[in-house]
């Protein structure tokens, strides 16, 4: 009698590891996508400041500007959509840069906690430099 009692406690333990497992496993996948979304998303911080710096340099270039924010997403392995929106107004003339990359480009985990179809955005902007 008394061994059959250790069975049940092995087959109860499995059971409980059985239904515990994927929850945790769920749990910690969760924090580690949530972990890298936030790192991407500091990145993207960092190139739309760098970008709008770029920017509000006289004679800086659309050129100048992409290729300044495309040398911050490379080492995080993005790329990033950058639009720039230049401000002709006379008392206050300003550089505006945003990063855009959808999110189905940064997700490890493609789509398990749900949809992918929407767009991380970072925007920065700055007053041109040298102007009165």
């Amino acid at each position: 009698m008394r061994k059959l009692g250790k069975r049940r406690g092995r087959a109860s333990a499995a059971v409980e590891m059985a239904v515990v497992t994927p929850l945790l496993l769920t749990l910690l996948f969760g924090i580690i996508e949530y972990g890298w979304t936030l790192s991407v998303r500091q990145s993207m911080v960092s190139a739309a400041r760098e970008g709008a710096r770029v920017a509000s340099l006289p004679g800086s270039s659309d050129s100048d500007i992409r290729s300044r924010v495309q040398e911050y997403l490379t080492p995080m392995g993005l790329t990033g959509q950058v639009t720039l929106q230049r401000a002709v107004l006379p008392d206050n003339p300003t550089e505006k840069v945003t990063v855009t990359i959808p999110y189905s480009q940064v997700s490890l985990l493609g789509g398990y906690f749900g949809s992918t179809n929407f767009n991380l955005a970072s925007t920065c902007s700055m007053r041109k430099e040298g102007a009165d």
